[in-house]
């Protein structure tokens, strides 16, 4: 075959297969080297990235719709405290547990890092054995950062009724190390608010927020 130009030769079709061989000089010998070996066990830097559509990190397959970065399902975590090793939505499950049952139990979450934020709509329709101070059930186990007190309250209650007591305004706080919510209630206008423990109760109805530190 005569000597061709590169700028001659045929386009290739894109994408390149991780198989395909490149010719490369090496140690002054031409030698063949796989699209896979150019960047296997080497980190890339670039100035600028751009993803057309969707890219996937720690071996995640991209989405295969819109555009934006996919993360693996199971967590890889990072120690170092600057990188954003994961995003997740879901579901969840508010509940009492025991043998309570319920006309509605709604629960959704964002996760991005150790960040959490979960939303929740739980009517118990019979308390029967169900715990009445506690909501299980959170997506992820709470931090130890994020320690039992009523102080370190983080979550709001956009509407409650039907409670085991009567109270003035009700707020909710992640318990350390668990997956679990307690309620800090308030019994008057300009009261202290304390952990309640008989907060749940037959038709007690809850809907809030709360966002808290996950333990990874």
């Amino acid at each position: 075959m005569a000597d061709s130009k590169i700028s001659a030769l045929p386009a290739s079709t894109t994408p390149l297969a991780g198989t395909e061989v490149l010719p490369i000089v090496q140690s002054s010998t031409t030698k063949q080297v796989s699209v896979a070996n150019l960047t296997a066990g080497r980190a890339i830097s670039a100035s600028t990235v751009t993803a057309t559509t969707t890219m996937g990190v720690g071996a995640a397959t991209p989405a295969a719709s819109g555009a934006g970065i996919t993360f693996p399902a199971a967590q890889s975590a990072s120690t170092d405290a600057n990188t954003l090793d994961d995003y997740e939505e879901g579901t969840w499950t508010p509940n009492v547990g025991g043998t309570a049952t319920y006309t509605l139990q709604n629960g959704s979450y964002i996760k991005v890092g150790r960040l959490v934020t979960v939303s929740f709509d739980m009517e118990i329709l019979l308390i029967l054995t169900g715990d009445i101070a506690e909501m299980k059930g959170l997506p992820f186990v709470v931090g130890s950062a994020t320690a039992p007190k009523q102080e370190q309250c983080v979550g709001a209650a956009g509407y409650f009724a039907s409670l085991g007591v009567n109270v003035y305004a009700l707020s909710f706080y992640a318990a350390a190390n668990r997956q679990v919510v307690y309620a800090i209630s308030t019994s008057a206008l300009g009261a202290t608010a304390n952990a309640n423990p008989n907060i749940y109760g037959n038709g007690t109805k809850v809907q809030g927020t709360i966002t808290y530190m996950a333990a990874s």
